[in-house]
């Protein structure tokens, strides 16, 4: 009675650990898929803030709004949040490999 007690206990957590091990291993992989980033040059429109550029350019990437905007500035050497129609910035996107 003991031995099959044993026996069904081993194979209860063999089949756990390799289920459960397939499931993380899967999930850890498909996290590690890194978006490439890409950049572009972009004419602000009436309207446009760097904010609302954070809006439709930071998806698929790893930045908060906050964290997209610092790298907006960053890159295109702003004090300010300031930005004016016609002016070009370069802003960056994307998109996984």
């Amino acid at each position: 009675m003991m031995r099959k007690f044993m026996i069904t206990c081993v194979a209860v957590i063999v089949f756990a650990s390799v289920f459960l091990g397939r499931t993380m291993l899967t999930s850890m992989a498909k996290e590690e898929k890194a978006a490439t980033r890409y950049y572009k040059s972009v004419e602000i429109q009436e309207g446009d803030s760097l904010w609302s550029l954070a809006k439709e350019y930071r998806e698929g990437g790893s930045l908060s709004a906050k964290e997209y905007v610092e790298e907006l500035k960053k890159m295109n050497n702003l004090r300010e949040d300031t930005i004016h129609t016609g002016q070009y910035l370069t802003v960056v996107y994307f998109a996984e490999e």
